[in-house]
């Protein structure tokens, strides 16, 4: 556009030079056009100059600032999150593994104020020994949802295959749900059912009215997802999903599980509209030589302190056991990575957002000294 305004400035100095000029012994109609006309490309000339050097950008800019907001919110997160990663990185598939771990695996929802997102979350993790070879890890989780979510089915997922842990929670499109891993496959059903029979749940939730309530913890009994349902709730079993491709349950009868529970039923006869809070007790059944046990954020969630408790892991005759954080998060405020005695483990104070595949974990091996 600059280029068109030198362009009629140049008309105009080229008129305005022939009127100055030239100078007819008799009327000329020419002449004429020439003196009433070479204002015209000189002014517009002049202004689309102003107009590219000086207005253009403010102008651009304060209508973006005006009307970006409004677009943006207008517009599904999932779309804006993957226009905005492709200008940066590029188009690409795996920019979707990117959306699903900032906005969950429901990033497909209709708006963002329907994502589960938990704005403030506590965890603790608490190890109870059964004896010298197995161990009861406890969990205690607690979510306080940035917006209500609509939902009153709560679905566990307990798995043994690592490649299924680390793809559920992208491949989840149930707003609330819990991903429990049994490292030892040989302890996988046993596992499984001390879990489902361990597992109690507590709501802050909207009736049908919209009335805010609470209900107390409860166990409510989980339901068993039939193997030929698992497409209903997790998308690799129906289409290809990044590398792995599309799988079959067939192959996963022996490593994997999924419970649903309806949350209408520790509700006191009312009926669940949307979760505001969500508190989950469970117990598994672990391993003791495995070392190691962790918590993963399922959702986007800002995270205050995850706590620990394993001075409960000792019974008799087992050898004495030191500890050590292992962190895998933005940012926390964890202590110079050493190994501490079960009774040294201080909370660790996160206060920072993890996203699905964030979390911490808490490692163990037998004390040197």
């Amino acid at each position: 556009m600059l280029a068109v305004a030198i362009l009629l400035l140049a008309v105009a100095a080229a008129d305005l030079t022939a009127v100055l000029l030239w100078q007819p012994t008799s009327r000329s109609v020419l002449h004429d056009a020439l003196v009433v006309l070479w204002p015209l490309p000189a002014l517009t000339g002049f202004l689309l100059g102003v107009y590219e050097l000086f207005l253009h950008k403010r102008l651009v800019a304060e209508i973006g600032r005006i009307s970006g907001p409004s677009i943006v919110e207008h517009l599904l997160p999932s779309e804006v999150l993957r226009t905005f990663l492709s200008y940066v990185y590029g188009p690409n598939a795996a920019n979707d593994d990117v959306v699903a771990g900032v906005l969950g695996g429901d990033g497909m929802r209709p708006r963002g104020d329907d994502l589960t997102i938990s704005t403030g979350t506590t965890v603790k993790l608490e190890l109870q020994g059964i004896d010298t070879k197995t161990y009861h890890l406890m969990t205690t989780q607690r979510y306080q949802f940035r917006n209500s979510v609509p939902a009153d089915r709560f679905v566990i997922f307990a798995t043994s295959n690592a490649t299924l842990r680390d793809t559920i929670s992208a491949a989840c499109r149930y707003p609330l749900f819990e991903l429990y891993f049994i490292p030892d496959s040989s302890l996988f059903l046993d596992s499984v059912d001390d879990l489902r029979h361990s597992t109690q749940i507590a709501i802050d939730y909207l009736d049908h009215e919209g009335q805010r309530r609470s209900a107390e913890p409860s166990q409510i009994p989980p339901v068993e997802v039939r193997f030929d349902q698992w497409s209903n709730y997790l998308t690799f079993f129906r289409e290809s999903t990044g590398p792995l491709g599309k799988l079959s349950p067939l192959d996963h009868m022996s490593d994997l599980r999924i419970f649903e529970c309806d949350l209408n039923g520790i509700a006191d006869d009312h009926v669940v509209r949307a979760i505001r809070g969500l508190t989950v007790w469970s117990r598994t059944l672990q391993r003791t030589n495995d070392g190691f046990c962790y918590w993963q954020s399922p959702y986007p969630s800002f995270v205050d302190t995850i706590s620990f408790d394993a001075t409960g892991l000792a019974v008799d005759q087992s050898p004495r056991h030191e500890f050590r954080v292992m962190p895998f998060t933005f940012r926390s405020a964890t202590a110079s990575a050493q190994w501490l005695e079960a009774s040294e483990l201080d909370d660790l104070d996160v206060r920072s957002w993890l996203l699905p595949g964030h979390g911490v974990a808490l490692l163990w091996r037998e004390a040197t000294g």
